[in-house]
């Protein structure tokens, strides 16, 4: 199954231009952007530029668009990396704590990763405080935690919505 993924992701991207990759690297950079101002960027119509911004989101290239939100504005000044490591990897186990992190309202990213760790989550705390209510209150109650590390993100050093070599036309 996964395998059959990875063919129909290289067929897609084998569907697409160069054209089609300069569309997306102006929608990376404004997802907002008029089909008129989109257009004049990668030097197109406006009615060539909607006709390929549809069909890039009716081949789930493109899956929606959303705002970026300065969370230090809003009074979460601190991001946690939080390391998870659960007593059993069974699909059951996985699955509830899987349901259960949905619930966290103080998660913004979960993934399931390989190596020494099984999951890495990203935390949104306004104070060294907050944290500790959040750990007492959302992460020691998460089902199957045998072990939780956390580092504090201290500088932001990038921070892209996509890798420019997934837009590099000639990467294949």
């Amino acid at each position: 199954m996964r395998q059959q993924g990875f063919v129909m992701a290289k067929s897609v991207r084998e569907a697409l231009d160069r054209t089609d990759f300069r569309v997306l690297r102006a929608l990376v950079d404004d997802g907002r952007a008029a089909d008129v101002t989109l257009g004049e960027t990668v030097n197109l119509s406006s009615t060539a530029v909607a006709r390929r911004r549809k069909l890039l989101e009716e081949k789930g290239v493109v899956t929606g668009y959303s705002a970026v939100i300065n969370q230090q504005k809003l009074g979460y000044a601190i991001t946690v990396l939080v390391m998870i490591e659960l007593s059993s990897q069974s699909e059951t186990k996985l699955m509830e704590f899987e349901e259960a992190v949905m619930a966290c309202p103080s998660m913004s990213f979960c993934s399931f990763i390989s190596g020494e760790n099984d999951f890495m989550m990203l935390i949104n705390v306004r104070s060294f405080d907050h944290y500790d209510l959040v750990y007492r209150k959302e992460l020691s109650n998460l089902p199957h935690v045998a072990k939780i590390r956390s580092s504090f993100l201290l500088r932001e050093v990038a921070r892209r919505r996509v890798a420019p070599a997934v837009l590099d036309e000639s990467e294949g």
